[in-house]
């Protein structure tokens, strides 16, 4: 390739996706369609030509999944892959685990949808008795937050991207990233500089490659979304 590229993948449909509940930082893994989103994704990229240098992913199991099996189609396995916290979906607190048009019936829909989009209001947090706990995959971490907006999650976000991931495009190195809806928004708010005002309205479909050229600068020189 000529320049490398960012590819940003949200994973594929989990179980929750499914029901239509809260999934935030649970460890929720694919639903049998999600599995097909990711075989597709992948089969679509290497029908591209694509190639990754490294790769990076939450350490939530439907991210992790996704990974796995596009690095299956691309016969990729062999390519670095980190995986991190820091791009884990933003921390739901007390709707964890709620299915989402419950919450709409006690709550009305324009709240739900303010805790859902704006950038920065928090949901409900969990209360100290209620503390969300994964151990294993968050035993080095001082601080488990008990509901993040998605400012909350651009602030964990960021700091990875700038010292983790970013310099390797620096370096001519193209990057895959799969994570999650909140997460990967979090980035493109601050990629294609979108205002706070605007960022409600930004999509992010389950399985679909969105491929970025981006300079040394952090700009973007192109995009394109792979909807197939």
């Amino acid at each position: 390739m000529s320049a490398p590229h960012l590819i940003l993948i949200r994973h594929g449909q989990s179980e929750w996706n499914k029901k239509n509940i809260f999934t935030g930082w649970a460890d929720i893994d694919l639903s049998e369609k999600g599995k097909k989103e990711a075989l597709q994704a992948g089969l679509e990229l290497k029908k591209k030509k694509m190639s990754f240098d490294f790769i990076f992913s939450s350490v939530l199991k439907r991210a992790i999944h996704t990974t796995e099996i596009i690095r299956e189609q691309m016969n990729l396995k062999t390519i670095p892959f980190i995986q991190a916290w820091q791009l884990n979906e933003r921390h739901y607190g007390a709707l964890q685990g709620q299915n989402r048009q419950d919450v709409i019936n006690k709550h009305g829909e324009a709240q739900v949808h303010k805790w859902r989009r704006d950038f920065k209001t928090a949901p409900p947090p969990l209360k100290k008795n209620q503390t969300f706990k994964e151990t294993k995959l968050y035993k080095s971490l001082k601080h488990i937050p008990n509901g993040e907006s998605l400012q909350d999650t651009q602030k964990r976000v960021l700091p990875f991207w700038k010292q983790e991931i970013f310099p390797h495009i620096q370096n001519k190195k193209s990057v895959l990233i799969v994570a999650h809806g909140n997460s990967l928004r979090a980035l493109i708010k601050h990629l294609e500089n979108i205002p706070d005002k605007e960022i409600p309205f930004l999509e992010i479909k389950t399985g679909k490659p969105l491929i970025y050229k981006i300079d040394e600068t952090e700009q973007i020189t192109s995009k394109e979304i792979l909807d197939f």
